[in-house]
């Protein structure tokens, strides 16, 4: 037995995820790459290896009680000075989110959280102030819709890369795949990168 850190997170669906990772990558955040562009429903966190299939059980009863919700991403915010961080504001399917991560979080992995939860998707994160300034201003006018369809557990290696485990699909009663992100479009009238 050892220890595993996982998160689970919902996607942000191409081609905006890669999007707002190589703006991220842009702006000088070295953990970029190795972070899939996503809203976190649990953050990082740290669990025996045998406690991996109960979680999973747990995590599937969750997703097939889910349904697909609607998300919409529009601009940037900031919890500086509490947390240096950067993110684009996840306008509709905040609720949703909120529930579901509480649903997540009530299984076999509890987890206190470090602040309130508030879902966002990250751009920048503990780098320097002017590249946090310049990341806040060049998506600020960056906007994204789709519809939620499931989300994923995923394992951080030992060289920091976050990995997909599996998929968890809403209203589905087994593990499988998530569907295609539908119904995914974004206007961005600002370039990523000044």
């Amino acid at each position: 037995m050892g220890t595993s850190t996982i998160g689970v997170s919902i996607a942000v669906p191409e081609p905006y995820g890669r999007l707002l990772q190589e703006a991220r990558a842009g702006f000088g955040d070295p953990a970029a790459y190795a972070i899939p562009t996503h809203v976190t429903l649990l953050p990082p966190t740290e669990i025996d290896s045998g406690d991996l299939p109960a979680l999973r059980r747990h995590l599937a009863k969750v997703a097939a009680a889910g349904r697909p919700f609607p998300m919409r991403l529009d601009g940037t915010d900031t919890f500086r000075p509490l947390s240096p961080v950067v993110y684009v504001h996840l306008a509709d399917g905040t609720r949703e989110c909120t529930e579901l991560q509480g649903e997540v979080r009530s299984g076999p992995v509890v987890r206190e959280l470090q602040f309130p939860y508030h879902p966002h998707v990250t751009v920048a994160h503990g780098i320097a102030e002017e590249a946090m300034d310049r990341a806040y201003a060049a998506l600020a006018d960056f906007k994204a819709t789709w519809t939620a369809t499931g989300f994923a557990l995923y394992e951080q290696g030992g060289d920091g890369v976050w990995r997909k485990m599996r998929e968890y699909p809403f209203g589905v009663d087994t593990c499988g795949a998530v569907p295609h992100q539908q119904g995914a479009r974004a206007i961005h009238d600002a370039p990523l990168i000044p």
